[in-house]
């Protein structure tokens, strides 16, 4: 027998025989599109390389792709085998091929992946379009191995269709506590003095080491394999769009590209082959009607790590 859940476990789990109400709010498309409002906000039930092909081009603002990366890995009803470089290349040479059209060019895109998929995927997106920076984020999480280095970091690529695109830095920088406090004539210098602590807003680097994985205690958490973090995801659409843009996720997984851009006030058009996940989704994004929190996030702010605590707010 299943060891019972904690009270305090917060997973979304609902089966696919007891989510088909959610099911039924998620959407097939068997023609072409011409009209994308038509399907914003909406989370689409199919595989990517048929639907991609009805979307009309120059539609999307922003994309944020989370692809397989090359281990063997079971996703719902669906395995996806680890390939030879080659293969891995070709796989995702097909899905770029199929997506960027939809990015307008104006637009802006991001790739997760992890140390080893991301030397084909960044060579592989150069072809289609600049290259802007690469991004390592710190997951904590990883089991630790006999003859190497434990994997606890993930990498994310930002390319732009051209050079005029949308990055709001202000919407992104990090509060962070400062510990040797300057001041000029006696004024506390580029930094907040504050009852709980004396804080800097700083520009964001490429390596960001306050966030959190999903867990078991945490509202946002289901069952898929590899959840990416809200917070995560809020940075990347906070700084490459801006409120009522529309955001394409082609691999959305348990939804979180879909649930954030719906707490950032963007539109969101995103595709999933699995149904179980699509279920999870849509019943994330139906709590997100009324909670927009988003942890970490607060009041327009990136907080470090744990420090939210220390001003009373999380």
């Amino acid at each position: 027998m299943n060891k019972p859940l904690s009270t305090r476990n917060k997973t979304i789990h609902t089966s696919l025989e007891n989510g088909q109400d959610l099911l039924k709010q998620c959407m097939n498309i068997e023609n072409n599109i011409s009209d994308i409002k038509s399907i914003q906000n909406k989370v689409i039930l199919g595989d990517l390389f048929s639907v991609c092909d009805r979307l009309p081009e120059k539609s999307m603002d922003l994309i944020i792709a989370d692809p397989p990366y090359n281990l063997s890995k079971q996703f719902g009803e669906n395995k996806f085998y680890q390939k030879n470089n080659q293969e891995y290349t070709t796989y995702t040479r097909q899905w770029l091929k199929k997506v960027m059209p939809l990015l307008k060019d104006n637009g802006s895109i991001y790739i997760c992946c992890d140390w080893q998929s991301s030397l084909i995927i960044g060579t592989v997106l150069s072809e289609f379009a600049i290259i802007r920076n690469r991004i390592s984020w710190q997951r904590e999480k990883g089991r630790g191995a006999k003859n190497n280095w434990k994997n606890a970091m993930e990498d994310i690529w930002f390319a732009t269709k051209s050079k005029n695109y949308t990055f709001n830095l202000d919407a992104v920088k990090i509060r962070r506590k400062v510990i040797a406090p300057y001041k000029t004539n006696g004024k506390p210098k580029d930094w907040q003095q504050t009852a709980n602590g004396n804080f800097r807003d700083t520009c964001p680097s490429n390596f960001w080491d306050d966030i959190t994985i999903p867990f078991w205690s945490m509202p946002e958490n289901t069952a898929h394999p590899t959840q990416k973090p809200e917070k995560l995801i809020a940075k990347l659409i906070l700084a490459s769009s801006n409120a009522g843009d529309t955001v394409f996720d082609p691999f959305l997984g348990s939804g979180t590209t879909a649930v954030v851009a719906k707490k950032l006030n963007r539109n969101f058009i995103a595709i999933e082959r699995e149904a179980q996940y699509c279920i999870w989704t849509q019943q994330r994004l139906d709590v997100a009607e009324k909670n927009k929190q988003i942890q970490g996030f607060n009041n327009g702010v990136f907080w470090e790590r744990n420090s939210l605590k220390e001003q009373g707010k999380g």
